[in-house]
C-alpha cells in the first residue's frame, strides 16, 4: 500500500474519525479465511461504521478498547471493529454490540502527549459475531467470515456504479467542505465494491443505515441501496445550498453577529455560563415591579432580548445596558402626594420667607384648585426680580409646603441643546438632557423644577436651549416631552416647574409667553431687618459655631449695617457683613476674651471699619441746574444727579456721564420741548442759538440708559436756563413727550425705596403710577410726599416755582 493518502471527513463527535482513501485501491480480495483468527479483540465504535477496504483513523479513549488495540498490536495486528446499538452507552454490553462488523488490520498506533491513543485501521472483510467469550479485559469473540455475492457484469450494475460516481461528485459540488479534488478521485475509482465502501463510509446517513449496508451481502443490493441514500443526500445538500444562497443574499450585519453570538452564547454556556446574566436576570426582576406605560414597558422587553444576546466586551453592550438602566430608574407613574393643607403651606411660606405676598398668595390660589379638582395640570411661574431676594430658595419652600421633592437645574450659560433634549444613545458619552437627569435622581414625577437664571440661557451654533425649552414649558405638550436619548415620550405636565430671571429682555419672546410672571422687587430697609433678625443671624450662628452664645443684635444695629455698610436689593451682602462679624465674635470665644451683651453701632464700625456708603447721599445745591432722578439697577434702586451748564457758543447741545440712546434721546426730546416753549418760561428764543448746552450725569464709568430721566433731565434744562434753582430734597422720574406729557416707568417700589434711604422727602410721578405706590406697605415709605403729574408744566410748578415770588408756569 502506498504512503499516499487522502483525507475526505472531518473528525466525529466522541470518537475522532476520519475515513482516508488508498490511492491503489488495494483491497485484500483474496483474503484466506485462515487469515484471520476465529478469536478476534472486539474494539465498539459509537459513531460509525468500517467497511472492508476503508482506512480510518480512531482516537480510542476507553481502558477496555486501548487494551484490546495494545494487544491486538502486539501479536497479530488483527482486530474486529462493531458499531454499537446505542451510540450514547458509555459501558456496552455484548446485547449493546451490532452482529456484523469489520475485521481490520492495525496499521499504526500513535500514543499521544495526553496520554490518550491514536490508531490508524483499514478493513480487511465482514464478519458476524458467532460468540462473545469474554468481556474482561475486553471483548472477544469467535467470528464469522461472510462472503459478498459479486454480481455479473451486466448493463444495470454498471449504471448502478455510475449513478453513485455522479450523485457523489453532485454532493461534493454542492458541499463547501468537501475539497473538489474529491471528485477527481472518486471518478478513477474503478473497483465498484471500493467504491460503494468508500462512499457509505462518507455519508452523513444515520448509522443504523450505514450498518444495514455493512450487513448486505449481495454488492447490487448494496449499490441499489447506497443510491437511495444518496438520492436523499443530494437533496438535503441542495436544499441546505438554496437556503445559503437566499440567506446569504439578505444577511445583514446584524443578522450576522446574532448568528456569532449565538454560537458564543453556547460556547460560554460550556465554560460554566453567561457572564451578564446576573445583571439581565436584576433587570428583569426590577421591571416585574415597576409602574410605566405600556410603550415603555415594551421598548424595555425588546431591548432586553438584544442585551441577553450581546456579550459584555462588545461596544453596543454598554450602549444598551445603560439606556435600560435609565429606563428602570425613571419613576415614569411614580407621584408623591400632595398636601393640600393651605394653612400649613401659608405657615411654612411665611416662616421661610419674609415678605412676598404676591408670590405666596399663588401658590395658595393653586393649591386650593388642586384641593378642589383633584387634579390640574401645573402652571409654569417665573420669578422675576434682582439679585439675592430669595427666587431660588423661595421654590425650595414651597416643595415642602406641598410635600413634594426639589430639585434645581441651573441654565446660566447654557449653550447646547442636547443639553435639555439629550444626546442621541449612539454617540459615544451620550446621556440623557438635564431634565430627565434631575427627574431620575429626585425618584419622583412630579418635583418642583427650579429653572435657575434662564434669562442667561445662551445661543450658538450648537442648538438654542430657549427653543428647546419652548416644548418643556408649555403644558399642551410637555406630557409628550420625547428625549433623544431615552426615545420615548415622558409626561412632565405634572412637574410644577418655576424658572427665575433678573431682567425679562433677554427671554425668547415665545418663551416668555408661556411663562406666568411674577414680579419681585427689592426689599425696604425694614425688610432686610427683619429677615436678619428671623434668618440670617441664626443662620451664622450657626454656621461659626456660635449658636449657644447669648449675645443680641438690636434692630437699630442691623439698620445701621444695612443702610451704611450694603447697597443692594437683596440679602446677599448683608448676609456676607453678619459673616464678617461672627468671625470677629468667633475669635473673641476661641482667645476666651470677653464678649459683648450686644453688638453696638460703635463695635460695628470697630468690626467693619469706616462706613462703605453714605446713607445722606443727597446734598443741597445752590447752584441752578441740577436736578434729582430716581434709576432702577439689577441690585435695586439708585438716585441720579443730573447736571446742566451753559456756555456761550453757537448752541451746541453735549451728553456725557456713559449714556445709552434712549437717555441721549430723553435730553434731545427735553431740549426740544424748551426751545418750542421758550415763551411760555419768559425766555428769549434767541438763546438756545448763542448758548451750548452741557449735560452731564455723575458716575461716568457706570452705564445709563432707559426713559425715565426724561422729566428729570427737562428740569435741569429749564433750571439752568431760567437760573431758578431745583426744589431741595425733591426726586423725580417719568419719561416726556413733545407735547409735553408725563409717561409712567417701570420700578417704582425699587426708586422709592432708594429716594428713602437717600434722605429725600418729596417724588414727582405720573399719575399713572400711583398704583406701584400703593403697593409699598405705607411703613416703608413713611415721610415720603408723592406729588403726581399728568403735564410736564406740573413737574416744573412744583420743582421751580416752590418759592411764589418766581411766579408760576402756565399749564397746556
Amino acid at each position: 500500500m502506498k504512503n499516499d493518502l487522502f483525507i475526505m471527513q472531518d473528525s466525529e463527535e466522541e470518537m475522532e474519525f476520519m475515513p482516508i482513501l488508498p490511492l491503489n485501491e488495494e483491497t485484500p480480495e483474496n483474503l484466506k479465511e485462515e487469515d484471520i483468527p476465529d478469536l478476534i479483540p472486539i474494539l465498539p465504535l459509537r459513531n460509525t461504521v468500517l467497511y472492508p477496504g476503508v482506512i480510518l483513523p480512531i482516537t480510542v479513549g476507553r481502558d477496555k478498547s486501548i487494551k484490546a488495540v495494545q494487544d491486538a498490536n502486539e501479536s497479530n495486528k488483527m482486530i474486529g471493529v462493531v458499531a454499537q446499538r446505542d451510540s450514547n452507552v458509555e459501558n456496552p454490553k455484548a446485547p449493546d454490540l451490532s452482529d456484523t462488523g469489520t475485521a481490520a488490520r492495525i496499521i499504526k498506533l500513535i500514543r499521544m502527549p495526553d496520554g490518550g491513543t491514536t490508531i490508524i485501521i483499514q478493513g480487511i472483510g465482514r464478519f458476524k459475531i458467532l460468540e462473545v467469550t469474554t468481556d474482561t479485559p475486553y471483548f472477544k469473540a469467535k467470528i464469522g467470515l461472510l462472503t459478498d455475492t459479486k454480481p455479473a457484469k451486466d448493463k444495470e450494475f454498471t449504471a448502478y456504479v455510475a449513478s453513485i460516481k455522479e450523485l457523489a461528485t453532485q454532493i461534493i459540488q454542492l458541499s463547501p467542505n468537501i475539497p473538489s479534488e474529491a471528485a477527481v478521485i472518486l471518478s478513477n475509482i474503478e473497483n465498484p465494491s471500493f467504491l460503494i465502501h468508500f462512499v457509505a463510509s462518507n455519508l452523513n446517513s444515520e448509522l443504523k443505515d450505514k450498518q444495514r449496508l455493512l450487513e448486505m451481502d449481495d454488492v447490487k443490493l448494496r449499490a441499489e441501496f447506497l443510491l437511495k441514500l444518496l438520492q436523499t443526500e443530494l437533496q438535503l445538500a441542495e436544499l441546505k445550498n438554496k437556503i445559503t444562497t437566499k440567506t446569504r443574499t439578505d444577511l445583514d450585519r446584524q443578522q450576522r453577529e446574532y448568528f456569532l453570538q449565538q454560537q458564543l452564547k453556547s460556547i460560554k454556556e460550556e465554560l460554566g455560563g453567561d457572564m451578564n446574566e446576573p445583571e439581565v436576570r436584576e433587570m428583569k426582576k426590577k421591571a416585574e415591579t415597576k409602574k410605566w406605560p405600556q410603550a415603555a414597558k415594551e421598548s424595555f422587553f425588546k431591548n432586553i432580548e438584544k442585551l441577553e444576546r450581546m456579550h459584555p466586551s462588545t461596544p453596543d453592550y454598554s450602549v444598551v445596558y445603560n439606556h435600560l438602566d435609565l429606563m428602570l430608574d425613571l419613576p415614569w407613574e411614580d407621584y408623591t402626594k400632595d398636601h393640600y393643607d393651605l394653612a400649613k403651606a401659608k405657615k411654612i411660606l411665611d416662616h421661610d420667607h419674609y415678605g412676598m405676598d404676591k408670590i405666596k398668595e399663588r401658590i395658595l390660589e393653586y393649591l386650593a384648585v388642586l384641593k378642589l379638582k383633584g387634579d390640574m395640570k401645573s402652571p409654569i411661574l417665573c420669578f422675576v426680580g434682582p439679585p439675592g431676594i430669595g427666587k431660588t430658595s423661595l421654590g425650595r419652600s414651597i416643595a415642602r409646603a406641598i410635600n413634594r421633592k426639589y430639585v434645581r437645574l441651573s441654565l446660566g450659560g447654557l449653550h447646547d441643546e442636547s443639553e435639555i433634549r439629550g444626546h442621541r444613545k449612539t454617540y459615544i458619552g451620550a446621556m440623557p438632557g438635564r431634565i430627565l437627569q434631575s427627574i431620575r435622581k429626585v425618584g419622583h414625577s412630579n418635583p418642583v423644577m427650579i429653572l435657575d437664571e434662564i434669562d442667561k440661557v445662551g445661543s450658538d451654533f450648537r442648538g438654542d436651549p430657549s427653543s428647546a425649552l419652548l416644548e418643556v414649558l408649555d403644558p399642551e405638550q410637555n406630557n409628550t416631552f420625547y428625549d433623544n436619548y431615552l426615545e420615548l415620550e415622558y409626561d412632565l405636565s405634572k412637574v410644577l416647574f418655576i424658572a427665575t430671571a433678573n431682567s425679562l429682555n433677554n427671554i425668547h419672546p415665545a418663551l416668555r409667553d408661556r411663562l406666568e410672571i411674577i414680579e419681585l422687587s427689592g426689599y425696604s430697609v425694614e425688610e432686610k431687618i427683619e429677615i436678619a433678625h428671623r434668618h440670617l443671624v441664626p443662620k451664622q450662628k450657626e454656621a461659626h459655631g456660635l449658636s449657644s452664645l447669648k449675645i443680641k443684635f438690636p434692630k437699630k444695629m442691623l439698620e445701621e449695617l444695612i443702610q451704611n455698610y450694603t447697597r443692594e436689593s437683596g440679602v446677599r451682602e448683608l448676609d456676607r457683613q453678619l459673616a464678617a462679624i461672627m468671625r470677629y465674635l468667633a475669635k473673641e470665644v476661641a482667645m476666651k476674651d470677653r464678649l459683648p451683651e450686644e453688638i453696638s453701632v460703635g463695635l460695628l464700625e470697630k468690626i467693619l471699619g469706616k462706613s462703605k456708603f453714605s446713607n445722606d447721599i443727597y446734598k443741597g445745591s445752590d447752584l441752578s441746574g441740577v436736578a434729582v432722578g430716581l434709576a432702577w439697577t439689577y441690585v435695586g434702586g439708585d438716585i441720579l444727579f443730573i447736571e446742566t451748564s451753559l456756555s456761550d457758543g453757537k448752541g451746541d447741545l453735549k451728553l456725557t456721564g456713559n449714556l445709552g440712546n434712549v437717555m441721549k434721546e430723553s435730553a434731545t426730546t427735553a431740549l426740544s420741548y424748551l426751545q418750542a416753549h421758550a415763551k411760555d418760561f419768559q425766555l428769549d428764543p434767541k438763546v438756545f442759538s448763542h448758548k451750548n448746552t452741557h449735560i452731564h450725569v455723575p458716575e461716568g464709568a457706570v452705564p445709563k440708559d432707559g426713559p425715565s430721566a426724561g422729566i428729570t433731565m427737562l428740569t435741569s434744562l429749564t433750571s439752568a436756563f431760567t437760573g431758578k434753582k431745583v426744589k431741595p430734597f425733591l426726586a423725580m422720574t417719568g419719561e416726556i413727550t413733545l407735547r409735553g406729557e408725563v409717561l409712567p416707568v417701570g420700578g417704582i417700589k425699587e426708586k422709592i425705596l432708594a429716594a428713602k434711604r437717600a434722605g429725600l422727602k418729596e417724588v414727582i410721578l405720573c399719575r399713572q403710577n400711583e398704583k406701584d405706590i400703593q403697593e409699598i406697605n405705607p411703613q416703608y415709605i413713611r415721610g415720603l410726599r408723592f406729588h403726581y403729574v399728568d403735564k410736564m408744566n406740573e413737574v416744573l410748578n412744583i420743582a421751580l416755582t416752590g418759592n411764589k415770588k418766581h411766579g408760576q408756569f402756565p399749564i397746556a
